[in-house]
């Protein structure tokens, strides 16, 4: 592990002096509610420069469990149909939102050349394992069926996410690898959750920063997957076969606990025959793409990533 991007490194020692001088009850004292807001405001604080010039509209759509919330943003003078990438936020199932992800979203669409549908899936522990997935597979399979009303071409729509979100993306690509009528172009997994073992040399040494041992258990006690029927949806890593699956670009963070299940994940579609890419940025941390006030180090990075996200849907 490389040494970590310096405008990370300074932003890590204020919130360690912040800690030290305010510390805070372990994350299992504190209702998931009060953890979304605290996450929502600082990531919002940390990304107040993304691209303005975007058509963005909130609207629900139908989903097994109740409508599901989204948020379509649209370049301005992009063409229809254009590509879709329908995206899930990360926060471990239980955090993030449209808002905490919203800069995030519109540099993958303004950069990426494309629409960007990203879906409100429903959260732990309100709503426990396996209805997030339930909401992210509905949300994809409704922007296929219904590609026309939202300026999408239904042969160049992609799933993506980071961290548990990119656990949805890469679980939609399996679910839906086998319908001819919705037929993936790319799946863009950032720093993705691949399996629900501890196994890998990351998940057992890089305790932080950002990510932390004790979010990963309190994200995997809420979501409470454990012992579910459908607990392998939770695994892509661990699934028997993944041929068939759509192209991936794979993106790690040098500084991320799940970074090695991330490259694994790239190795077992590569294995089977999938067009996967690999990329890691070895001196970012987990959680980046939202930061993007903080480091130059993050525009450039999301630049690379928009610019294969155009190629794959172009």
């Amino acid at each position: 592990m490389g040494v970590i991007d310096p405008d990370f490194q300074t932003m890590l020692e204020a919130l360690a002096k912040q800690a030290a001088e305010q510390p805070m009850p372990p994350l299992d004292q504190l209702p998931a509610e009060m953890v979304r807001a605290g996450y929502r405001m600082q990531r919002q604080a940390q990304d107040q420069n993304a691209p303005r010039d975007l058509d963005v509209r909130d609207f629900a759509i139908p989903g097994p469990h109740g409508e599901i919330p989204v948020r379509l943003y649209e370049p301005h003078g992009l063409a229809a149909p254009s590509g879709l990438l329908v995206y899930f936020h990360g926060g471990g199932w239980v955090i993030g939102d449209l808002d905490t992800h919203d800069g995030h979203c519109r540099r993958m669409a303004a950069w990426g050349g494309c629409r960007v549908m990203a879906v409100d899936y429903r959260l732990a522990p309100e709503h426990v394992f396996p209805k997030g997935h339930d909401d992210a597979l509905a949300a994809t399979t409704w922007a296929f069926d219904h590609a026309g009303e939202i300026g999408a071409d239904p042969k160049r729509i992609a799933v993506g996410g980071d961290s548990a979100g990119g656990n949805l993306a890469a679980s939609v690509a399996l679910d839906l690898r086998d319908d001819p009528a919705r037929k993936l172009a790319f799946q863009l997994l950032l720093y993705p959750a691949t399996t629900d073992e501890w196994t890998t040399p990351s998940r057992k040494t890089l305790d932080g920063p950002l990510l932390t041992f004790e979010a990963m258990r309190w994200f995997e006690k809420n979501l409470a997957a454990a012992g579910h029927p459908q607990a392998h949806r939770l695994s892509p890593l661990n699934a028997g076969d993944v041929a068939g699956a759509a192209p991936a670009l794979v993106v790690t963070a040098g500084h991320d606990c799940l970074k090695d299940e991330g490259f694994a994940y790239a190795e077992k579609l590569k294995a089977a025959g999938v067009a996967a890419r690999h990329v890691e940025y070895p001196a970012l941390p987990h959680d980046f793409y939202v930061m993007a006030d903080v480091s130059p180090a993050v525009a450039a990075a999301a630049r690379e990533t928009a610019d294969a996200l155009k190629a794959a849907l172009a």
